[in-house]
């Protein structure tokens, strides 16, 4: 049995980054579940025994994930009275006698659910990689090809048909799609770029497709209940996602890459990108994508350029490894000049612009 004080430790943990990202109602059940842990209640019976780190894995989120499925497709009718969608002035004691009597009641479906990894595919992470896309579009002007790492349901593989709004700006686009960000510092450059997108392809470990019903209540459980305006544009970008026929491949990234770079087209810009992917991957495999990267970048030519886009934790760069902070990192070649555009929160609730 794990260390009981690593899961509590847990818990405590995810609460205070939920209530940082306004997700009160999430911050609130995740303190009910150490409670009930310490108490040995259900929580305890379904989540005791767990192997992994629970930390990275994720593990207070799985459940809260489970409880909010069961919401979703109307197996726990009496909780989803309580949920902030029926009821926006949710209580948490009222919630949790419902969440602790079905955790009671179905603890090996809780515990199926659970060794699955949170997939979220956050949208609005795609206004802090914005900022390169235009930057490039502007730079190279030429068809672009598209290579998505980690891309889950590929809902991030239509960042060029979003609207953006920053506040002090905005892109329209081409869809239903809002991504929206308190944007602290100058507008992006090149707004008006229009991208020239040749190709869109992606990978996953466990992709989503979206056009499935079920695959997508999975996908959309992970994201908080009391956050109406993320689950809004869940459901747009998904929708778009089916009207564009996105379809993400399953394989592992370091495979996958090397295939793809090894014949990516003799003309056109490549654009490897990726937002908050790189945590997930064993140390050896995030050492072997760097280098597939940068040697693919070593052997660009002006015809055939490559670039390396991403938002990932500032530490995967040799930054401060104790900070919070995400970054989103740019680097093209042939010149192979990198540098750091924004950085910002994993949800992207604001983008702080970085001196060029």
């Amino acid at each position: 049995m794990l260390d009981e004080t690593r899961i509590l430790d847990h818990f405590a943990e995810q609460a205070g980054w939920c209530e940082d990202l306004g997700s009160p109602f999430t911050a609130a059940l995740l303190r009910k579940f150490a409670v009930d842990f310490e108490a040995g209640g259900p929580v305890a019976d379904i989540c005791g025994d767990w192997s992994g780190n629970p930390r990275k894995d994720a593990l207070g989120l799985r459940l809260t994930g489970f409880l909010h499925h069961a919401v979703l497709t109307g197996t726990a009718p009496e909780l989803a009275e309580t949920y902030p969608a029926a009821s926006p002035g949710w209580d948490m004691d009222t919630v949790w006698r419902q969440a602790k009597a079905f955790l009671a009641a179905h603890p090996d479906a809780a515990r199926a659910f659970l060794q699955s990894a949170p997939q979220t595919n956050e949208t609005r992470r795609s206004i802090a990689l914005l900022p390169g896309f235009l930057d490039l579009a502007a730079r190279f002007r030429m068809p672009i090809h598209l290579l998505e790492l980690g891309a889950s349901a590929g809902l991030n593989q239509n960042w060029d048909r979003f609207t953006y709004d920053g506040g002090t700006w905005q892109r329209p686009g081409a869809s239903d799609v809002t991504i929206s960000t308190v944007w602290n510092g100058p507008e992006p450059a090149h707004l008006d770029a229009a991208p020239v997108i040749a190709s869109r392809a992606g990978c996953d470990l466990n992709p989503i497709d979206v056009s499935d019903d079920a695959a997508f209540l999975r996908l959309k459980s992970y994201t908080w209940p009391d956050q109406a305006g993320r689950l809004a544009r869940l459901d747009a970008a998904a929708e778009l996602a089916r009207q564009r026929g996105v379809r993400i491949e399953r394989a592992n990234a370091v495979d996958w890459l090397a295939e793809r770079l090894a014949n990516r087209p003799s003309e056109g810009l490549t654009i490897v990108y990726h937002s908050v992917f790189l945590i997930y991957p064993p140390k050896d495999d995030i050492a072997r994508i760097k280098h597939l990267i940068e040697e693919a970048g070593a052997a660009a030519t002006a015809s055939a350029p490559l670039a390396w886009l991403c938002f990932e934790p500032e530490s995967l760069f040799g930054g401060d490894r104790t900070s919070p902070r995400m970054q989103t990192r740019l680097q093209a070649w042939p010149d192979g000049t990198a540098r750091i555009l924004n950085e910002s929160d994993g949800h992207v609730t604001h983008v702080d612009v970085l001196p060029a």
